[in-house]
Order: C-alpha cells, then structure tokens, then sequence
C-alpha cells in the first residue's frame, strides 16, 4: 500500500504541473533493441545532452552510446569499445552469458568515465580472474576513436560505479553474487591508476536473489544507494538504502522496493529494474531502466526462459521524484507515459550512427565503413569483410570461416571467429533483405552464404545457399536450405526442422535476395527470390518460419545479418560472396497487449 501512495502521489504532482506546461507523452522503449543495463546521465556541459550507455555481451563493437536533447530522440553517437585490441580477450570467452557487463557511465570535471566488467562465465566465482574490471574514458563522447585504451582494476565482483565524495576521494561500488555474501562492495580506487584500496561490503540489499547494479549519490547529507535485486527476469526491482556515512550502515527505503512488475500479472513490460537516475536541466528527475515485452504471462509457468521475448531487455524511461531528505519514487512503466514534461524537441546533430529505431538503406558505397550500429559475435577477422573491392562496387565483400554460426558446441568458437555481421533487431514487426552474388563463388560442399536471425551459437535460424550433393549423385548442386538451432539448458533443445530445395533452374547464375519478416507477434518468416524484382512477391518462396519462443534471450536480444561458411571444411577464406542492398525496414512496434492483439488479428 505505501508503493501505491507514492506512486499516486508523484503522479499527482505531475499533473498539476502540466495543468500550466506543455502536455507530452513520450513512448516506451527509449532504446528498443538490444539495450540492456542502461546507465544515462545529463551533461549541461554539453549542450544540455543526455547521454546513454548500454551492455553489449560478446557482440563488437560494444558499449554502444547514444545521445538525446529531448528523452525522445536517441542518436547512436558512438561505441565505447570499438578497437579490438582494447579488450582482446573477449575472442576467447565461452557462454553467451559472458561478455561487457552493465556499464556505468559519469561526467566529471569535463571527462566522461565508462566502468564496466568483462566477465568469463566458465571460471567459478570464487576466482577472481573471472571479473576483468576497467575503467576507459574521453573527452568527446561522439567520437569512437577517441575512448581511450582501460584501465584495469583488481576488483571481485562486477558492474562497477564511480562515485566522487565530497572530500576529493574517488570510490567504486560494485556487486558480488559469492553465496557467502551476496551483496555491494564499496572500495577506495584511483580512477588514473587503477590502485585500489581495501573492499568494504556496507549493504546485502533487502534479500532478493543477485543483488547488482549498484550507484551512489550523495544528497542532503546522505549516502543514498540504488541496488537491482531479484535476478534480472521475472522477480527483477529496483530498492534503495541511504546511510550518514559511505561505510554504513545503510538504512532501506521503507517502500521497497521502488520499481517492480514482478506482482502486475498485466503489465506488458516485464522484468522491470537495472536503473539509474539523474536530472535533467530542470531540475527533474529521471530513471533509465530495463524491461523486456512480454506481457503478463512472462513470470508464470513455464516461465520466462519459454517466453516469447527475442529483442530481450530494453531501455525504458521512467519519471521521478526526489524531494529532500526523502529517497525517490518512481513511475510504472507503460508503452505510452502521458503528461510528462519533456525538454523541447531537438536532435542531436553530432556522432557517427543514426538514430535508435532508424531503417536501413545500405548501399556499401567505396570508401564507407561499415555503419557503427552493425555488429559482429565476439571479435571479426577484419580481413574476412570489405566494401566494394575491385570488380565488385556496391558490395560488402565476405570471406567464409570455418566456423558456421553454431561453431564448435554452441558454446565456443575458440578465438577462430565466425564470418558473420548484423546489426540488432529493434522493431516488433520488421523487414530485412539483402541481395547476394553467390554463383561464382559457391564451387565445394558445404559453402554456404546466407542471412540469419541471431540470439547467439545455441539459438539462430539461417537461410542459407549451400552446396550440396543431390540425393543419390555425387555431383554438388546449390540448394537453399532453412535451418536451425535453439537450445538452452533451461528447456532442451527444440524440434528445428531442417528443409532443402534445388535450386530453381530458372535462379541459376542469377543474384538471389534472401528475406527475414517477423510477420506477427510470434513468428518470423524465411523466403528467398530474385534480387531486382520491383513486385516483392514474384517467384518468391517461404523455406521455414521458427518462433520467437525459439530465441529466448539470456542477456542480449536477436540480430539479424549475413554469413558465409564452410561449415567445417576447406579452411580458412576459403571462398569470397558478395552481399549488397541491404535493407532493415521497421513495420510496427507493440507497446501494450493490445497493440500485439490487433496485429495477430489483421494478420490471422
């Protein structure tokens, strides 16, 4: 009852105050998409811009930041991590739960600082070496060259957070999940050195499971700390305790938790925590948040490792109020939050990327790069990818690893890579395409070039052109083949149905365009046809569907993109395909049940 009063309370303080401003609503998610573990902050300094960072896991580059001037319009300014040789390790890491964990990012006397924790899942918790703490900074936040080589940080636990006190002395706070003591760690560290004094662990939350994400403010003379409890799914909430000293002992918030949907069975965003607050030039406070959407039924049984949720943990944003002496309340999430004051629309005009949402119209011009926003499984081989080499303008030219995307055990690929480059799914209902030359180049068993939906090794479908021997003849032939794999220890593997067809006569030698659609709320749709075809539906042919139940996310969401492999065979760059055209199209996006139940209906 008294989470219910605060939240009639602020809500009730906010509609008075747009009785005389501007009555706004914006849309949740802020960032769609892939974007979890957000961590946001405003910089005055900076024109008045909001800046976001989120968790990347093992897909390059990472550490995406996207910038805003409204809390509406979002730019993808630049990746944190995008040399390979900031972070080389990530090539060898297991597991698709290891990878950049939440980030942390602050300004502070002109300088951005990003802490974050590269984490190898396949060492106990008790070894140290399995959190890689580090600390990367820059002066220009819309320049990805300019983030600066890490820091590393001796420091047992993970999602690390700066914090300045007033006395000059700089402090991370980080978490530990140990069953000895789960709970927050706070230590003394030099932000230039990486020095680190003795860990103190001041607070072990309200006692949900894996407390983590921990952040500092010190306001009116306390030290208030925000913490995510509950694991990061179904029981996922925000709580908070305060304390006169860093050390402790922290008090809790009598109305913990502040941010929760584990108990609204309606709700369709789930999973709801991982946040940070701040100001904007107002003096309003904020929260970034994670959430997933997944309707009401996420938390029952059989759960949420069966739900049906393949863009995965999201960012949301949630008004708030901090009055003085008084730990803040919080807004529940909803697709569409009306009567918010927001900032004046602006865009941000500065940065390398698009804005977070945007379609894609790709035409590889000579002399491009590949766009900020597209993404490779653990580091690429740089040589395996080039934009329009000679004889080939236009394309985006691939080399084949031995590597398919399931690699070795869906597990591992062992640093040899895999030739593959998508960019994140961030629409409810979308459309992607790409043209592919693949006849000259497809001559042995096994190569195959293709577009695939990717949640990681264990979990992805692929279309695919591959040679292959026709039943009862030696001779290799190209077919097209649908394939999966989706497999997870929480609920077995699935039944993913294999299907191979000859190559039409009439698509031989011919460019080929191979589609993805998620075509409603729960499946998408593989089809292959002729490239150039101005009626979309001529000579095209559906090969397999698979569910989005199939691509169950642990920490990332789907992508969609391109390989090209050997499937085990003929070694290294063994062939060279070209893939041009490239089109991302966002069709519709559901924010409430009954956006998804309109959909389904028009498409049933």
């Amino acid at each position: 009852m008294r989470t219910q009063f605060f939240s009639l309370q602020l809500l009730a303080r906010y509609l008075i105050t747009v009785c005389v401003a501007e009555n706004l609503t914006f849309n949740n998610p802020i960032l769609s998409g892939f974007n979890p573990d957000p961590s946001c902050i405003f910089v005055p300094e900076f024109n008045d811009t909001f800046f976001c960072v989120t968790s990347s896991f093992l897909v390059f580059p990472g550490l995406p930041i996207h910038a805003s001037r409204d809390l509406v319009h979002w730019k993808h300014v630049s990746n944190a991590f995008s040399r390979t040789d900031q972070l080389p390790g990530m090539a060898f890491l297991p597991k698709a739960t290891s990878g950049i964990y939440a980030p942390t990012l602050r300004f502070h006397d002109g300088t951005f600082y990003l802490m974050s924790t590269l984490v190898n899942q396949q060492l106990p918790r008790v070894n140290d070496s399995r959190w890689d703490n580090f600390i990367i900074t820059t002066t220009d936040p819309y320049n990805s060259d300019m983030w600066s080589d890490p820091i590393h940080f001796s420091f047992p636990g993970f999602d690390p957070s700066p914090f300045w006190d007033d006395d000059g002395s700089t402090w991370v706070a980080g978490a530990h999940t140990a069953a000895y003591y789960p709970g927050v760690m706070h230590a003394p560290l030099d932000f230039e050195t990486g020095e680190i004094g003795d860990i103190i662990m001041p607070w072990n939350g309200t006692g949900g499971a894996s407390p983590e994400a921990p952040h500092m403010w010190k306001r009116d003379g306390w030290y208030y700390l925000l913490l995510a409890e509950g694991g990061t799914r179904e029981n996922h909430m925000v709580t908070m305790a305060r304390s006169l000293k860093i050390q402790g002992p922290y008090e809790p918030a009598p109305q913990n938790p502040l941010l929760t949907a584990a108990n609204d069975t309606t709700s369709y965003f789930q999973a709801v925590g991982h946040t940070d607050l701040f100001q904007d030039a107002d003096g309003q406070w904020w929260a970034s948040a994670l959430a997933v959407r997944a309707g009401g039924s996420y938390g029952k049984d059989p759960g949420p490792y069966f739900g049906n949720l393949p863009m995965g943990r999201e960012t949301v944003l949630i008004p708030a109020a901090w009055e003085e002496g008084e730990f803040p309340t919080l807004t529940p999430v909803s697709g569409t939050m009306p009567g918010w004051k927001l900032p004046a629309k602006s865009l941000v005009k500065l940065g390398e990327g698009q804005l977070n949402g945007a379609d894609d119209v790709i035409t590889f011009q000579r002399g491009s790069s590949l766009p900020i926003h597209f993404v490779h499984w653990r580091l690429p081989k740089q040589r395996n990818y080039r934009i329009s080499p000679p004889k080939h303008p236009n394309t985006l030219a691939l080399k084949s690893s031995v590597l398919n995307l399931t690699a070795f055990d869906a597990d591992f690929a062992l640093g040899r890579g895999q030739t593959f480059v998508g960019r994140r799914m961030a629409h409810s209902m979308f459309r992607y395409s790409v043209d592919i030359g693949w006849d000259k180049s497809l001559t042995k068993e096994a190569m195959e070039v293709g577009v695939s939906i990717f949640q990681d090794q264990a979990q992805h479908f692929d279309l695919g052109i591959v040679m292959l021997k026709t039943r009862g003849q030696e001779t290799m032939q190209p077919h097209l083949r649908f394939r999966g794999h989706s497999e997870t220890p929480y609920r077995g593997r699935a039944n993913t149905p294999e299907n191979s067809v000859l190559m039409p006569r009439g698509w031989m030698g011919r460019k080929l365009r191979l589609e993805i659609e998620a075509v409603n709320s729960t499946h998408f749709e593989f089809s292959a046809g002729l490239a150039g075809s101005k009626d979309r539906s001529s000579e095209k042919r559906v090969l397999g569907h698979c569910k989005g139940t199939d691509l169950v996310p642990y920490y990332s969401g789907a992508i969609v993109g391109v390989y090209a492999t050997t499937n085990g065979k003929h070694g290294e760059q063994a062939f060279e395909t070209y893939v041009s055209n490239w089109r991302y199209t966002g069709l519709r996006q559901f924010r409430s049940q009954e956006d998804v139940d309109k959909a389904d209906m028009v498409k049933g």
